[in-house]
């Protein structure tokens, strides 16, 4: 199983983002939650947004109304639209999937993970 975290990069406040986690050699792709964690330095990793089986998904409250999360379950892939980035965005990005795909996803304990793509947001 690899999932592959891509679209991070350098970014300007205010600017815009989309990242993408392709994910190769999941059975039943539609089964899986998805989630991006993010990880600053110095700070813990925390879980950014999710997405269930249902189409069911939760973001952390400094990112609502910015980040959109979504999946194409065709393409084995799942984005994160990151708009209006702000300096505190900054951070490596993880994205991870589990077969634990209809249950409340921000608390799921995701099996598999990506590398990561460094997002900075900097003037």
């Amino acid at each position: 199983v690899q999932l592959q975290a891509s679209g991070g990069g350098f970014v300007q406040p205010g600017g815009s983002l989309r990242l993408s986690c392709v994910a190769d050699g999941l059975q039943h792709y539609d089964y899986y939650a998805i989630a991006w964690y993010r990880q600053a330095p110095g700070k813990e990793r925390e879980v950014v947004s999710c997405i269930n089986n249902a189409d069911a998904t939760h973001y952390i409250d400094s990112v609502k109304g910015r980040f959109t999360i979504s999946r194409v379950n065709a393409r084995n892939t799942v984005y994160l639209q990151m708009n209006s980035l702000k300096t505190d965005d900054t951070a490596v990005y993880y994205c991870a999937a589990d077969r634990a795909g209809g249950s409340y996803c921000p608390f799921i304990p995701y099996e598999h993970w990506g590398q990561g793509t460094q997002v900075t947001v900097s003037s």
